[in-house]
């Protein structure tokens, strides 16, 4: 009876997001304040609801109920417990249960949030969401219950799939997903502007956490899922432009550049309607992403791969969604105001000038991923669009971005003056300088695109911290005094150095990969294999059994310069259930760099293809995603993104008191 107690929970969310969408709706028509209430009761009501039934399946899996297909499919006794729990979203059925799991979250945040929102623009946003929540509850109920019966019950299932036993993918998917569904909210406030004609600073104030929230956990996920394949899937590799790793990057670039446009209109009241555009289309973005990752029209180690009809469904969806608020755009959006206007040579414009870069990255990762597709469908003709292509048009759109990066931070807002800003920046240009023929000189015939991108990270973050520099110190101010100033800065203006910091980080990580060295051999017991300083000696291979495995790990000594720096291990394990082989890499990190092998398949001489790399400064690349992140909460944390809008902003919203 649990199970049928899950299955008519979800039954329940669903008319009750049909109430958050509707009777709120009429209430802003009606200007009905009790009706308008309604949202925020059916908002956590429906959360209530998808928390119960998510609960009840993780119980199924975590009590190995085999009487559920869902936990037929994708678990088993020996797998350990842990594995066990992650497995509810490491499927089909219940990673869409986690997906409407965090959209009811958020919903009931914003429905929290009823102090600092006008009712009005609260209850559109929440009628938005609830008719968000009630499609994809919906489409889970008709085409993906999790809670479906198998009679009789077997014994035993058939375990989860080996690449997902993983603490990377324990955390990666609701990282992912809470940058996902956050970008909901964002789409949810533009749907709710448009629908009443106005949008304003206030909007801005109240759009950009949440905005800046998803964007933050959309970069965790990202970084988590790059690091997953980096590690595990054994080919020493962090990014490889895979169709479903496009899917999560393009309303990342579009929400990066949402975030920089709520800024400008925040404090300039300008940009109103490419605002708008921006938040719709950042969660259509997600929206797509979704559909690639679950229709079945790709093949890759990172998608669940369905039956058709569930990919029509949500295809069905995004054309509901994506076509009804772009519809909605055009005939509202020539109601909104322009707002303020400001000199090109600015921080305004510099942000401008962000967001078509941004906007044009975007678009290439766009046409590179879906033309493929596209091509199929229409001829049945099938192309590969790989790394060249990405790399001959993203970066070239990129590298400029970064280039203007410090200039626009240190703009002025409305005019500024772009000789003195060039001055501003003259230590960040000469260290930028100065690395980049240090290195060049130091890697004489090597590749010159290392140095040079280093040389940008370099100068990414001096640029960064001349925002800083430049607001708390001048010549002849003492070192106390300037710290003072310093600490007594906004905190969102230290979130954004810091995220600037963490990209230069990344930049140069990047960058270093070009230094990278791969090494292949057949190796014995004894043998050696070199990549760039270091030497890896195979000194046994151990056969060992797990939980729901069998693996050999084979042993290396590594050592530089003749000198023994410490010992790790590969496996080439089988997991005995679905007989499927994976490779477990071994990585020793040395600094901020790492030495990785992963071991092949034995050959009948007894001898192991093995791959050895050399991965200078490869941790770089994740560690600034974290400054990013990092920087995004600190900002998040500014008194500015806490309070309210004021009260007299919060009147303009407020519906007049019915008459007596």
């Amino acid at each position: 009876m649990l199970v049928e107690a899950g299955h008519f929970a979800l039954a329940l969310a669903l008319g009750l997001s049909l109430i958050q969408l509707i009777v709120p709706l009429w209430g802003t028509r009606t200007s009905d304040p009790v009706l308008m209430s309604v949202a925020g009761p059916a908002a956590f009501a429906s959360l209530a609801c998808i928390g119960t039934a998510f609960a009840i399946l993780t119980f199924a899996y975590a009590t190995s109920d085999f009487s559920v297909l869902n936990v037929v499919e994708n678990s088993h006794t020996a797998k350990p417990f842990i594995y066990k729990l992650t497995g509810v979203w490491g499927n089909h059925e219940g990673s869409m249960l986690l997906w409407i799991l965090i959209l009811s979250l958020f919903g009931a945040f914003v429905a929290a949030a009823h102090r600092s929102l006008p009712p009005r623009l609260r209850a559109n946003t929440l009628a938005v969401q609830g008719a968000i929540t009630f499609a994809f509850l919906a489409f889970i109920l008709m085409t993906s219950n999790p809670f479906l019966r198998v009679v009789p019950a077997p014994l035993e299932g058939q375990d989860l799939n080996p690449v997902l036993q993983d603490p990377g993918l324990a955390i990666h998917p609701p990282l992912l997903y809470l940058g996902y569904v956050g970008f909901s909210i964002s789409f949810a406030f533009a749907c709710a502007a448009l629908i009443e004609g106005r949008i304003d600073a206030v909007w801005a104030r109240a759009v950009r956490p949440w905005t800046l929230s998803a964007w933050l956990f959309l970069t965790l996920g990202i970084a988590m899922g790059s690091y997953w394949a980096y590690y595990e899937l054994g080919w020493g590799g962090w990014w490889f432009w895979d169709p479903v790793e496009n899917a999560s990057l393009m309303p990342w670039l579009a929400g990066t550049a949402l975030v920089h446009s709520t800024v400008v209109m925040e404090k300039r009241d300008a940009l109103k309607v490419w605002t708008i555009l921006l938040a719709i289309v950042t969660f259509s973005l997600s929206l797509l992403g979704t559909f690639l990752v679950r229709s079945g029209v790709l093949t890759s180690v990172h998608s669940f791969a369905v039956d058709p009809s569930r990919g029509v469904a949500i295809l069905l969806i995004l054309v509901l969604f994506i076509g009804g608020s772009l519809a909605l755009f055009a005939w509202r959006a020539p109601l909104l105001q322009q707002g303020g206007l400001f000199a090109p040579i600015s921080r305004e414009g510099a942000l401008v000038v962000n967001n078509l870069f941004l906007a044009t990255a975007c678009a290439t990762v766009f046409v590179g991923t879906l033309y493929p597709l596209a091509l199929e469908a229409l001829t049945g003709a099938k192309i590969s669009v790989g790394a060249p292509f990405f790399n001959a048009t993203f970066i070239p759109l990129i590298v400029p971005l970064l280039l203007l990066l410090p200039i626009g931070q240190l703009l002025a807002w409305k005019r500024g003056n772009l000789l003195g800003t060039l001055q501003r920046l003259y230590v960040a240009f000469g260290i930028a300088i100065l690395t980049t023929v240090i290195l060049l000189g130091l890697t004489i015939g090597g590749p010159v695109v290392a140095p040079l991108g280093i040389g940008l990270g370099a100068y990414l973050i001096a640029g960064a911290v001349s925002e800083i520099v430049g607001r708390s110190w001048s010549r002849g101010t003492p070192a106390a005094v300037a710290a003072r100033k310093a600490l007594g800065l906004p905190r969102s203006t230290w979130g954004t150095v810091l995220a600037h910091v963490g990209t230069g980080v990344t930049v140069i990580g990047i960058s270093a990969a070009a230094w990278s060295v791969e090494s292949i051999a057949t190796l014995k017991t004894g043998d050696s294999i070199s990549a760039g300083p270091y030497e890896a000696r195979l000194e046994r291979v151990i056969p060992r059994t797990g939980s729901n495995y069998r693996e050999d790990a084979a042993v290396f000594t590594v050592s530089r310069s003749g000198r023994e720096i410490g010992q790790f291990e590969t496996m080439k394990r089988l997991y005995l259930t679905r007989n499927m082989p994976t490779t477990e890499a071994g990585i020793m990190t040395v600094g901020l760099s790492q030495v990785y092998v992963s071991i092949g398949d034995a050959h009948a001489d007894g001898s192991f293809g093995i791959r050895l790399y050399y991965k200078p400064l490869i941790l770089m690349i994740w560690i600034g995603a974290l400054f990013m992140a990092a920087g995004a909460a600190l900002s998040l944390t500014d008194r500015r993104l806490r309070v309210g809008a004021p009260v007299k902003a919060r009147s303009l919203g407020a519906v007049p008191a019915p008459a007596e």
